[in-house]
């Protein structure tokens, strides 16, 4: 029974690195609406965000930087040792990332919506939920992970593990259990399995891929089952520079999705994107020699756009690499100006440049919609 007509919230959580976002991704691909409430709590702290000049009113100011920002990691270290600090700032984020969600979800037109938080069930967000998903991985997985991609010593990876609540509190509480031991495929099939069995709106969900149309181009959607065609594709359009084989795009779909532009169902070009935070980043961009440019990146983006439209995205980053960037003529007729992070203002804007700009590629920027969500007050 859902708590909303017609709209179906999942709860997905889950300790540190049990992989809640990669199973988050997984589900937007089958067609759900992902909201990584987390992300919306480092933002109700931006500055100029609704929650950035109570946190300094009750810490100080010695928590903001040089660039006028809360230090996240200043204001880590003070509530991981204070526990009453921990409860004081969650008293001021919270009910925001509560607002934030509802109206995310209000707004959304897809009939399964998944909320990731890794306190979804110590808060309020958990009232909204019609179901609650939990990660799951053995401390050794866990460790591993956060030693290989968090660069953090064995010692302070267990630290950080053991303060957290323990998994079989979670699992307790769940509905589903996904077990996340480190395949991608193995990964790929509870999360499909899981997703057939939601009722009634996880049945009407979305799973087709997408199409956009220009000129003589259309734009298909890549699924895990063509991770063998797409490593291919990759490989071969960008001249090796991006060797790929099935496992790297099983891998890349727990972060991104790709985009095969095609003509007469042969494929002459290929996109890669990702939404996070609200902000969609395109990072690869490649076409077959010989392919109209304009035209065919026209129908890539203005595809990635409305995927991006359905994700509620704020804003469109590109990063052409080089023999593309110096093509501005293409990026400006779709829209786009040529932008360092610095000067994108939206401090969420210019944190998802900053992660995905390589250091000799270019940035080109585009703002989808007006009505953001925690705008500045």
């Amino acid at each position: 029974m859902s708590k909303r007509h017609g709209k179906y919230v999942i709860g997905l959580t889950g300790n540190i690195a049990t992989g809640k976002s990669v199973v988050r991704r997984m589900l937007e691909h089958l067609g759900a609406y992902t909201i990584d409430a987390d992300a919306l709590s480092h933002r109700a702290i931006a500055k100029g965000a609704p929650g950035y000049q109570p946190v300094i009113d009750r810490f100080g100011k010695w928590l903001v930087s040089r660039d006028g920002q809360i230090d996240r990691s200043r204001l880590g270290t003070l509530v991981f040792n204070d526990s009453e600090a921990l409860i004081q700032l969650e008293e001021i984020i919270h009910p925001l990332v509560s607002q934030a969600t509802d109206m995310l979800i209000q707004r959304a037109t897809q009939p399964v919506i998944v909320v990731e938080a890794i306190k979804l069930l110590e808060g309020n967000l958990r009232e909204v939920c019609d179901g609650i998903w939990v990660t799951h991985a053995p401390e050794d997985v866990q460790v591993e992970r956060l030693v290989r991609k968090r660069g953090l010593a064995r010692e302070k990876a267990l630290e950080r593990i053991r303060a957290q609540s323990a998994q079989s509190d979670k699992i307790a509480a769940a509905g589903v259990v996904i077990k996340n031991t480190g395949s991608y495929e193995d990964l790929w099939k509870q999360v499909s399995s899981a997703w057939k069995k939601i009722s009634p709106a996880g049945a009407a969900a979305p799973v087709t891929a997408g199409r956009a149309a220009a000129g003589d181009f259309s734009v298909k959607r890549g699924r895990p089952r063509d991770s063998e065609a797409i490593a291919k594709l990759l490989t071969h359009l960008s001249k090796g520079k991006r060797k790929a084989v099935s496992d790297d795009i099983m891998a890349d779909f727990g972060d991104k999705a790709y985009l095969l532009l095609q003509v007469d169902g042969k494929a002459v070009g290929l996109a890669g994107w990702q939404v996070e935070n609200l902000v969609a980043r395109t990072t690869d961009l490649y076409l077959e020699e010989g392919v109209d440019p304009g035209k065919a990146f026209a129908a890539l983006v203005r595809e990635v756009e409305r995927a991006s439209g359905d994700l509620q995205c704020e804003a469109s980053l590109l990063f052409p690499e080089n023999t593309l960037a110096k093509q501005e003529t293409i990026w400006t007729q779709l829209g786009y100006e040529r932008r360092t992070p610095e000067t994108l203002g939206v401090q969420a804007w210019q944190d998802a440049a900053l992660e995905s700009k390589p250091s000799d590629g270019a940035l080109y920027f585009k703002q989808l919609r007006q009505d953001r969500v925690l705008r500045p007050i």
